[in-house]
């Protein structure tokens, strides 16, 4: 009889245990709903822009597309609103952000630690920023501080009542681009010019391509959200403005899926594409999307949460001799017929940021957790590698790297790229920082992660 009582009670207890169990399961896949808005601003430029991208100053005629800034709001109880921009341009600094950032902190009361502003890198669009042989262009400045701001109040407004879902997959494209510093049988790293004497690519190509896609009630996509890692560099017309093949891509989704799309580059630093035209590159984004849109699947978002903090650099100390001779050995023998003015644009860039070697600076890094899909802002153009250390050091399974955000500090090339040279750690304006920032940016970025993850799984109440 004892035995038989003793029996009953393990089971007993075994059972309440399990109820329990499932209990907190139940509590923690059954979330608040998550309410989305959208907006898209376009971008007013014109023929008397200068265009970034390129070495010397250039220009369009006419325009293939609207420029756009397009963004993204998120709002879940009891964890408040999270912000996602996206804007069409080729980069956007602090100085230019942090005006922004705090007109939206005080309407529509957005902080800025959960709002992550980022560029798409179309190299087809009026300039932002000093970089290489050309300044900003003040008007499209003003023009793109309004936009985003406008955008980000007019998705707020545009909450939807009605609950939404996120479907979520990891699809790929391995096409549209490759690593694109190529080791060339003379020891250089390729950058531009002729490609007869390859040996080999010096890193990897991240060809992963997550798509978040929030569909409404009665099934109806009301925010598509996706992630690549190339140079956004093509057109279908040459020669006019042009959000890029990735924006093109995007516009012609929403077309066809009746909703906003929203596009965010990866860690691109070291990858482009070098064969395709842009009309084909857009086909081939696009398709990609639609095809991981359809096996996508319900993906439970228990929190909204976003962490951000300061990151410190050093402007690198360099040899103005080895630069001049790096520079001028590579443009002779690759470019010879624009040499000249490529060589002087390096000098002259050189020149201006020999009085701030050594010095420190500082920037922003920015974690956002949509459910538990891990993004990762970084304000700068990442190399591929670095980017994927933090998908594998990630606690998260899904963790994609958002590049461009929040501000721009140029390449940030890993330990090995610096050795191995090339066009993306010659020093100028579009990279400057010293060797082993992109170690110490990741080592960041995963304790951030790893701080998000230990969090209580119920925010706390103040």
């Amino acid at each position: 009889m004892q035995v038989m009582r003793f029996v009953n009670w393990v089971a007993a207890a075994l059972l309440a245990h399990a109820v329990g169990c499932f209990q907190n399961l139940v509590g923690q896949s059954d979330p608040k709903p998550l309410h989305v808005g959208t907006a898209s601003v376009e971008l007013e430029a014109d023929d008397g822009m200068v265009i970034a991208g390129g070495i010397t100053a250039g220009k369009a005629q006419g325009q293939e597309a609207p420029l756009r800034v397009v963004a993204v709001i998120m709002d879940q109880e009891p964890f408040g609103k999270l912000g996602i921009v996206s804007c069409d341009v080729l980069m956007l600094t602090r100085d230019l952000l942090e005006p922004v950032f705090a007109e939206i902190e005080r309407e529509p009361g957005l902080a800025r630690d959960r709002l992550l502003i980022h560029c798409t890198h179309t190299h087809h669009a009026p300039s932002t920023v000093l970089v290489h042989g050309y300044g900003a262009e003040e008007v499209f400045c003003r023009t793109l501080q309004e936009g985003i701001v406008r955008a980000v109040r007019s998705a707020n407004t545009n909450l939807a009542a009605d609950p939404c879902t996120l479907f979520f997959a990891q699809g790929e494209e391995k096409t549209v681009g490759e690593n694109s510093r190529l080791r060339l049988a003379d020891g250089q790293i390729y950058w531009v010019g002729p490609r007869t004497n390859v040996v080999r690519p010096t890193g990897p190509f991240d060809a992963e391509l997550p798509v978040l896609a929030f569909r409404g009630q009665s099934d109806q996509f009301r925010a598509v959200i996706f992630n690549h890692s190339t140079h956004n560099i093509g057109t279908r017309q040459p020669g006019k403005r042009s959000p890029g093949f990735y924006g093109l891509a995007a516009q012609d989704l929403e077309s066809e899926l009746g909703s906003r799309v929203c596009f965010l580059a990866g860690a691109f630093g070291s990858t482009h594409n070098l064969t395709l035209p842009g009309n084909i590159l857009a086909q081939r984004i696009k398709e990609a999307v639609k095809e991981t849109v359809a096996k996508s699947k319900p993906f439970p978002v228990h929190q909204l949460v976003a962490l951000r903090q300061p990151f410190n650099f050093k402007v690198r100390q360099f040899d103005e001799a080895q630069e001049d001779v790096a520079v001028t050995r590579y443009c002779r023998q690759y470019v010879p017929s624009h040499a000249d003015p490529i060589i002087e644009v390096f000098r002259s860039m050189r020149r201006q940021l020999a009085p701030l070697q050594g010095q420190t600076k500082t920037t922003w890094l920015q974690v956002m957790l949509i459910g538990d899909i891990a993004l990762v802002g970084v304000p700068a153009e990442l190399f591929t590698q670095l980017g994927i250390d933090i998908k594998n050091r990630s606690p998260f399974r899904y963790t994609y790297v958002v590049g461009l955000a929040n501000d721009w500090i140029g390449y940030v090339p890993d330990t090995t790229a610096f050795k191995l040279g090339g066009y993306q750690v010659w020093t100028g304006y579009h990279s400057y920082v010293e060797p082993g920032t992109g170690e110490r940016l990741v080592d960041q970025v995963v304790e951030m992660l790893r701080q998000l993850a230990a969090r209580p799984s119920k925010p706390e109440v103040h």
